[in-house]
């Protein structure tokens, strides 16, 4: 007789054996396989946290950038208003010039003339009106040469003035709000 036949009991044993020792072993590799569930969890939590740190970044990149086209965009359309007119004023600073000659010719006759009271006066008014659009005449006489706005027709000795200094101003520049419209034409001293 077996000893299965003898002790009907010693399989129930042997089953509570191997399932006992099944559930040690369980025991141990659940805190081993629930690690490695953390484990798979925190990498795929960390790879979340990437991308969402790569999605925030483009995020703020693409509103950095926006921000810039707009910011062009209202600094384009200032420099438009300001020098929109700068074909005009380079035109209408010939008109100015054309009547200071007048004046200046007018006076070697010496003669007092309503016609010159005339030009007098529209040469006053033009030059404030293009004061109003910020249109400033550059008259640099006696001043150091400054090649960002005089442009030197000749250079003469003087030993009286410094060498560079504006002698005399053949033709006033323009500026327009700032910014160069037209050179003042103009003759330097030099040295002796």
């Amino acid at each position: 007789m077996s000893e299965q036949q003898k002790n009907p009991n010693l399989e129930t044993e042997q089953d509570l054996k191997s399932e006992t020792q099944n559930e040690s072993v369980e025991g141990l590799l659940e805190p081993e396989v629930d690690a490695l569930e953390d484990v798979v969890e925190n990498d795929e939590l960390t790879k979340a946290l990437e991308d969402v740190a790569q999605y925030k970044e483009a995020a703020l990149r693409a509103q950095a950038d926006s921000q810039n086209v707009r910011r062009r965009a209202e600094q384009d359309v200032e420099k438009a208003h300001k020098f929109g007119v700068e074909k005009f004023a380079k035109s209408i600073v010939n008109v100015a010039d054309n009547l200071e000659r007048a004046l200046a010719s007018e006076e070697a006759t010496g003669e007092a003339d309503p016609l010159r009271e005339g030009v007098e006066l529209t040469l006053k008014d033009l030059i404030e009106t293009l004061a109003r659009f910020e249109v400033k005449a550059v008259d640099p006489h006696g001043e150091p040469f400054n090649p960002e706005l005089h442009q030197a027709i000749t250079m003469v000795p003087n030993p009286e003035l410094e060498p560079n200094t504006v002698m005399d101003v053949v033709q006033k520049g323009y500026t327009l709000h700032g910014r160069i419209l037209r050179p003042a034409m103009v003759v330097v001293s030099s040295a002796a």
